[in-house]
């Protein structure tokens, strides 16, 4: 089932980005990640994804502006993974459309686990 999932993963942090690869790799999905949020979006117009996870603090388009911008067309699953742990911070995040707010450091277990229950939940509402 997590093999034809894609996941798409935007930090500046090339450390981070490839803990989350390989955690959610390990777990079964396929994950491309990108440096910035101009990239994921470039991709995302050309081939969506079937979930985003999202650094807030990234140069150009931030973790926000990227959040803002999908919701225009799309309701892909996004996750909000940031060290900005205000509250107006939490409560933006979702105000603009994220699915979930984690904030660094994180367990990347917790990332997957969060990951498998947004999708279980997508199964459970198309009935599969």
């Amino acid at each position: 089932m997590n093999k034809q999932r894609k996941i798409y993963i935007a930090d500046d942090e090339a450390n981070i980005r490839a803990a989350i690869k390989t955690f959610l790799e390990n777990a079964g999905f396929l994950v491309q990640d990108f440096e910035n949020g101009d990239l994921l979006l470039e991709a995302f117009a050309t081939e969506s994804a079937d979930l985003v996870v999202l650094d807030v603090m990234m140069p150009g388009s931030n973790g926000f502006v990227v959040c803002k911008t999908l919701r225009k067309t799309s309701k892909v699953p996004i996750i909000m993974l940031t060290a900005r742990d205000s509250d107006l911070d939490y409560a933006t995040g979702l105000d603009l459309g994220s699915d979930d707010y984690l904030i660094k450091p994180f367990s990347p277990m917790a990332l997957v686990k969060r990951v498998e229950a947004i999708f279980r939940r997508i199964d459970f509402e198309r009935g599969e």
